[in-house]
């Protein structure tokens, strides 16, 4: 599943183009919803007849969240895209958009179209009225959080920390990928009891969270499949997915446990 770095990449890629055109700025003018249950908590007749001839005003992200803000005359409106295990968004040509996995094709002026592919049909789209509608569950952003309030809300919980990462409720947009390269970074066991953790590894955590989260957009997140190509941050791991394969910090090999139904990769040396 794209994680925070896959889809703030995402999210950038459709404001600027980078190689691609670009989303903003255009008109929708058309919308064809070619798997109804992509749509959230809508008829597909309202979201196509509130999303056609809107303008996208903005393209930006909470969480593992994108959200593209629609606009017609003075009134805008949140349009948010959870892409869940295969989503994938593209801009191209509107003769290029309907494939086999297509489940929703926005068309756009200039003949172009924005595609959403998955293949699982696990993605969401939703229209809300407001974007709490959808993520006021959701925790603080892992990129906007305090570290008080990070240490804060680590202190409130019991349960170990490798679930606390994961946990959307907590802070939102580590997945698997980051919570396993943070814990090595700050030097925590993936089983250690957040309650426990002392103040200043506390904020290691926290500090270890944010630079691993920054290099993972640095590097456009990363990538394993067709579902989200072009990433470089796998070049960079440390300990997820190098089971029995040396530490970069002690040489002992890494060990694998599944920790909330999750691979989980660490050393048990270099992680108390």
């Amino acid at each position: 599943m794209p994680e925070l770095p896959e889809v703030e990449t995402i999210a950038r890629t459709l404001r600027e183009g980078r190689g691609a055109p670009a989303l903003l700025g255009r008109r929708i003018e058309d919308v064809r919803v070619l798997w109804p249950r992509e749509v959230h908590g809508l008829a597909v007749d309202a979201f196509v007849a509130a999303v056609n001839g809107a303008y996208v005003a903005q393209v930006g992200r909470v969480g593992k969240y994108l959200i593209v803000e629609l606009q017609r005359g003075a009134v805008r409106r949140p349009m948010l895209i959870h892409l869940r295990m295969s989503g994938r968004l593209d801009v191209l040509s509107a003769a290029d958009a309907f494939t086999k996995h297509a489940r929703v094709v926005w068309l756009l002026d200039g003949g172009l179209a924005l595609r959403f592919d998955d293949a699982r049909k696990f993605g969401r789209v939703y229209l809300p009225e407001h974007i709490d509608d959808v993520v006021g569950h959701i925790g603080p952003d892992a990129l906007q959080i305090g570290a008080d309030e990070f240490l804060q809300r680590l202190r409130d919980r019991r349960g170990v920390l490798k679930s606390l990462l994961l946990d959307q409720h907590f802070i939102a947009g580590v997945g698997n990928i980051y919570a396993d390269e943070s814990l090595f970074r700050a030097g925590l066991h993936p089983l250690r009891a957040a309650h426990t953790v002392a103040e200043n590894d506390a904020r290691a955590l926290f500090d270890a969270v944010r630079a691993v989260l920054f290099e993972g957009i640095e590097a456009n997140g990363a990538s394993f499949d067709w579902v989200y190509p072009g990433g470089n941050f796998q070049n960079n791991f440390r300990v997820y997915g190098r089971t029995d394969q040396s530490c970069v910090q002690c040489g002992r090999p890494i060990q694998r446990i599944v920790v909330a139904q999750r691979s989980t990769h660490f050393c048990a040396v270099c992680q108390r």
